[in-house]
């Protein structure tokens, strides 16, 4: 068997192919980024062994096509996260950095790592993912706007007050807007007239997707709105980094994607754990939303987070053990809807 590591590039994608028992490198290509390219490429992989595995790094911006290409011929695609390849590249001999370079250690990592989650075909996972995002995106801008309006308006009258839940509360925006209408026009005035337009309509735009967003999420996955501290939008987050759960065997590989499993960092009489930096940061993220507001409003959570303080362990030390109990459920609760 071979693994084929690729690193993927906006005009290019670089494979490199090695042994799957001994990671000796035994060719590399590169094709263009095209329809054309990926069956060059999977026309290159046909000849050198019909068992193979393919290793793609996990950045789906520049590999999603290919991806797709791979996986509607039937080939098994494994995602290789940026940081594993990056480690591997470092562990090398050489201190080169080239296309050629990071595809054998993409391949190379994925033989050292052999729970990776694999790639599947994109699902209504794909479309929640891409809703997420996109209001992240929008909420950012209209909070880049928001700042710059406060300012503006402190400017104008150092007096003013901005109210307490500030720009988000739609009312507080139209009374701001009123506000400026009864102003002199001059340009710092219109200037800010025209920020509270933009933060209206990117507020009105973002609600409308987190609306979609948890229509999607009650269709498809509403067991998960009924575990405590996972509202519309973190569930929206776990369902698509997730990605579909039969890409993970067990739990243990599921909250190792995430990066809430602990690393062993024991050293003769002293046993210890340290922090997991790698995994998927986004639903990382996700899960530490949740357990810490679990820890504010569900009690069973509180309870078990106090337990662990007492047993010695800090704040953040507690808060990751909820963490990796929170990747167990979510692992179970998504299991028990797609059986």
């Amino acid at each position: 068997m071979i693994v084929i590591g690729v690193d993927a590039h906006k005009a290019t994608h670089t494979a490199a192919a090695v042994n799957g028992l001994t990671a000796e490198l035994l060719g590399d290509v590169t094709v263009k980024a095209r329809q054309h390219g990926h069956a060059q490429l999977l026309a290159w992989a046909s000849g050198l062994d019909e068992q193979r595995v393919w290793a793609i790094e996990d950045c789906r911006i520049l590999s999603s096509g290919l991806e797709r290409a791979l996986l509607e011929a039937g080939e098994h695609v494994l995602r290789v996260p940026p940081k594993l390849m990056a480690n591997q590249r470092k562990s090398e001999r050489t201190f080169s950095k080239s296309d050629p370079i990071d595809a054998l250690a993409i391949a190379r990592a994925a033989i050292r790592e052999p729970n990776l989650p694999s790639a599947v075909l994109p699902g209504i996972e794909h479309e929640i993912g891409l809703l997420v995002d996109h209001r992240d995106d929008l909420v950012k801008e209209s909070t880049g706007y928001q700042r710059r309006l406060r300012w503006h308006l402190h400017q104008l009258d150092p007096e003013y007050e901005i109210p307490a839940q500030g720009f988000t509360n739609p009312s507080n925006v139209d009374k701001v807007g009123r506000r400026l209408q009864r102003m002199e026009q001059v340009t710092q005035v219109r200037i800010c007239r025209d920020l509270v337009r933009r933060i209206r309509e990117l507020n009105k735009y973002a609600n409308e997707l987190r609306k979609e967003i948890g229509r999607l999420v009650r269709q498809t996955h509403p067991e998960l709105l009924a575990i405590p501290g996972i509202g519309i939008l973190c569930a929206g987050s776990i369902i698509a980094e997730v990605d579909g759960i039969g890409r993970f065997r067990t739990e243990a590989q599921l909250a190792s994607y995430a990066g809430v499993a602990p690393l062993d960092a024991s050293s003769g009489r002293q046993q210890r754990h340290r922090l997991n930096r790698t995994g998927n940061r986004k639903l990382n993220r996700a899960l530490h939303i949740v357990a810490v507001t679990q820890i504010r409003v569900y009690p069973p959570a509180t309870e078990y987070y106090e337990r662990r303080k007492t047993e010695g362990k800090s704040n953040r030390e507690a808060l990751r053990t909820l963490k990796r109990h929170l990747a167990r459920r979510v692992f179970n609760t998504l299991q028990i809807q797609t059986a």
